[in-house]
């Protein structure tokens, strides 16, 4: 049995990464959909960073799901 070490490391290398810009994408969206308005006597955001914010969040979402469909488009085709 032969196995080609560096097929594997670039797999998980390429998995690895892979993985960590998922998962901080996602979480990105977390973080802007998580965001709530401050009252204006502290110093409160203005509605336009918020709806910001929530498109950002969305934008993330859509990346996330973008990659899981193209992942599946991969093992499928």
């Amino acid at each position: 049995m032969n196995i080609d070490w560096a097929a594997l490391g670039t797999v998980f290398g390429v998995s690895l990464v892979a993985t960590v810009a998922l998962v901080g994408l996602f979480t990105l969206g977390i973080a802007g959909l998580s965001r709530q308005p401050e009252p204006a006597e502290r110093g409160g955001q203005s509605g336009g960073s918020l709806l910001l914010a929530r498109a950002g969040a969305y934008v993330c979402f859509g990346l996330c799901a973008a990659a899981v469909a193209y992942g599946i488009y991969l093992i499928v085709a």
